[in-house]
């Protein structure tokens, strides 16, 4: 009977996306045995600090490094991450494979909508792409930083005296926590982080048996758009924690449509693009909507980021 260790976060988030993920495998293959392995990240470990300085500490990503390091070493067989989180290149002998589908794409809104909001209302969110995107529309608004897994963060409105918290849709619905939503900021005016609402399912490319069990449920479709996000992304330089705002959808002829954004993080400059093409080339089309944003001025706004958080 084959056996397999599958590594993620310690959240309740990552453990419903691991249930979420062996569902379907464990349906069609009885025989084979899935264990659950907790990996402790050091964006868990330090809730407080900046992201971009636990990113430094860590030598990598703040929610991946040592969930693949684990990988790597053999301690797991593969891990579900959240997509969004992932750094566009995988460390050597790692390879991703396509997502599983994906949850809502949208930010959302929690205890209020955008119009509801007071004049000056506290809105808590962490992330550089909303805080940009969100001075972009609403540049009244005091953004308070938050940090913390999603039901911390929601209960941040009654425990800071927030008005609204700004999340993503897929893990609330993902938790059951739906109800929390004020409204599902519109995507034109807040594109997502590339991946976000997809899982990340990345093993050793060595390992091929389990890459052809795991490939099986697969969406194909949904591994176009997310790659094509993630070469936006990569050819812009970018990460996590840069305003970089992403979308991939394939239209009813079967082309990939690929929407993007780069938002300084005061709100007061703005980028964005939309191409087409075809879907058997995600990663050409990712990387051409990013020439095109890098000739309106977006690596001008991304230095002038990098250079803010690093002081920061």
């Amino acid at each position: 009977m084959a056996q397999y260790l599958v590594g993620s976060r310690a959240s309740n988030l990552a453990k419903v996306q691991v249930r979420e993920y062996l569902r379907p495998l464990r349906a069609r293959f009885s025989g084979v045995v899935f264990t659950h392995r907790v990996i402790l990240e050091g964006g868990d470990r330090d809730r407080k600090s900046p992201l971009s300085d636990v990113s430094a500490v860590s030598g990598g990503s703040a929610f991946s490094t040592e969930q693949e390091a684990a990988l790597s070493r053999g301690d797991v067989d593969v891990v579900v991450h959240s997509l969004k989180d992932l750094p566009t290149a995988n460390p050597p002998g790692l390879v991703l494979l396509p997502p599983p589908g994906r949850e809502d794409v949208r930010d959302a809104l929690c205890g209020s909508t955008l119009a509801g909001l007071r004049k000056g209302a506290r809105v808590g969110t962490g992330a550089p792409r909303r805080i940009a995107q969100l001075l972009a529309v609403r540049p009244d608004l005091e953004v308070v930083p938050i940090r913390g897994n999603v039901p911390p963060r929601l209960k941040k409105i009654q425990t800071e005296g927030l008005d609204a918290v700004v999340l993503a849709a897929a893990g609330l619905r993902r938790l059951g926590l739906e109800d929390a939503i004020g409204e599902l900021l519109p995507l034109d005016l807040f594109p997502p982080s590339p991946g976000q609402g997809a899982l990340g399912i990345q093993v050793r490319e060595e390992d091929s048996a389990l890459r052809e069990l795991l490939v099986t449920v697969g969406d194909l479709k949904v591994d176009a758009e997310v790659r094509a996000e993630r070469a936006l992304l990569a050819e812009l330089h970018g990460g996590c924690s840069v305003p970089v705002g992403a979308y991939a959808e394939t239209l009813p002829d079967g082309k990939l449509r690929v929407s993007g954004q780069v938002t300084s993080l005061d709100g007061r400059r703005r980028v964005s693009g939309m191409i087409d093409g075809p879907s058997t080339e995600p990663e050409k089309i990712g990387a051409a909507l990013a020439r095109d944003l890098i000739d309106q001025g977006a690596h001008s706004i991304l230095d002038a980021v990098r250079a803010a958080l690093a002081v920061s």
